[in-house]
């Protein structure tokens, strides 16, 4: 198996465009359909089709380690408690199995994601490894804080150094289609992440419908989310 992780070297800007986004089109969110049959029977597939084997099956899983964001959103995280979680980041295999595999170093994670309190002792742990730091912010897991205090949590986590932000996004809007606040909600997350990655978190097990998933994710791309 011979594999680099150079992707995982740079920062989350650094190695993908952003997206720009784009005017809110509501033909597109008002006309969404789902048709949740169709979608079952295509998801019951996913588990009865042929896996890779081998040394194809190792390529994968050690690829899998570099898109994973290894977290920590515990009330009693500590600084030290990140210290150890930035060392496995850096470190997830054992030595011996970098070697019986053939690759040509060790394999870091995607990403270490932290509450915004406890960015600044993770960046300060992964200083030189390239992996990028992650915040959750705007009230997550809830969401549920007037929006000037979540910009306000957003612009504090990328000034302590995270170079991806995990905004949640508000569920009564989708609940009560209100499409227009939802999506100048989010553009305007976005613009307080500055040059800071932002990823959507849609909650989709409390959105009650694959339609109000499809909707929330378009008005989510619209915005600018990455």
């Amino acid at each position: 198996i011979c594999m680099t992780n150079s992707a995982a070297s740079k920062s989350p800007a650094a190695t993908f465009p952003r997206n720009r986004g784009m005017p809110l089109d509501l033909d597109r969110i008002e006309g969404a359909r789902v048709n949740l049959s169709a979608v079952e029977r295509r998801a019951a597939t996913l588990t009865t089709r042929r896996s890779v084997k081998k040394e194809w099956q190792a390529a994968w899983l050690v690829k899998a380690i570099t898109c994973i964001d290894l977290t920590t959103l515990s009330g009693d995280d500590t600084p030290d408690r990140v210290a150890r979680l930035c060392a496995k980041a850096r470190a997830p295999l054992r030595a011996d199995l970098v070697d019986a595999l053939g690759l040509p170093a060790m394999p870091t994670v995607g990403a270490v994601c932290v509450y915004p309190t406890m960015v600044a002792p993770a960046v300060r742990s992964l200083a030189g490894s390239g992996i990028p730091v992650a915040s959750v912010a705007t009230g997550f897991p809830a969401g549920l804080m007037p929006l000037k205090l979540r910009l306000a949590e957003i612009r504090y986590a990328v000034e302590e150094g995270a170079s991806e932000i995990d905004i949640v996004i508000s569920r009564a809007l989708v609940f009560r289609g209100d499409w227009q606040q939802l999506y100048d909600e989010i553009a305007a997350m976005r613009e307080a992440c500055g040059d800071a990655h932002m990823k959507a978190i849609l909650a989709t097990g409390e959105l009650a419908s694959l339609r109000s998933v499809y909707r929330a994710s378009w008005v989510a791309m619209m915005a600018g989310a990455d």
